[in-house]
């Protein structure tokens, strides 16, 4: 079965054709570095190879000239996971395919992912195909604000939304303010 997401300034939408992302036995995660906003490009051809791979992405909004709009967009640009298992897998076959720039390596080797990093992000991923990113925030649960003008400031989460925005309430010049941020400006308090 195939599935495609809509990915920003990419007109190849990546496709999934393998839904079983776990590892077998001998297989790690590694990260391929890919070409300028060619993610997309480099899991389809390496899809078309056999490989199994994953582009972790979320849903961003993007502010220019006065116009807001929402996009899916990777969360590392430049990078994709791949699964291989180095004793049987011709690994090198990865740096030559198309839109992949090289693996990350080590002295001789590509270089595995730490065990559970992928693993955590796979199982944070939506139906849609989505990374949320706020799966550990809980209504009501103390955090602070990472930058801006109340940075450093500590609130309480009033409410979250499916577009990666949080709305949270703190004490300011004697009057509750509720503002709406961007996911990625708040942080659990504790």
């Amino acid at each position: 079965m195939f599935h495609s997401v809509p990915v920003a300034n990419n007109p190849i939408a990546p496709i999934k054709p393998f839904e079983r992302l776990d590892l077998e036995q001998g297989e790690r995660w590694f990260v391929a570095r890919v070409l300028h906003r060619r993610e997309a490009s480099a899991q389809f051809n390496l899809h078309r190879q056999g490989y199994r791979s994953f582009a972790p992405r979320v849903r961003r909004t993007i502010r220019h000239a006065r116009t807001m709009r929402n996009v899916i967009a990777p969360l590392f640009p430049g990078y994709i996971f791949v699964i291989l298992d180095l004793s049987v897998a011709p690994w090198r076959c990865v740096n030559s395919t198309i839109g992949v720039a090289s693996l990350i390596m080590g002295v001789e080797q590509p270089m595995p992912v730490p065990p559970g990093v992928v693993e955590a992000l796979v199982a944070a991923t939506e139906s849609s195909g989505t990374v949320r990113l706020d799966g550990d925030l809980e209504i009501g649960q103390k955090l602070r604000i990472l930058s801006g003008p109340f940075a450093d400031t500590l609130c309480r989460l009033a409410e979250l939304d499916d577009k990666g925005r949080v709305r949270v309430l703190f004490e300011f010049m004697g009057a509750e303010v509720s503002p709406r941020l961007d996911r990625s400006l708040v942080a659990s308090a504790a």
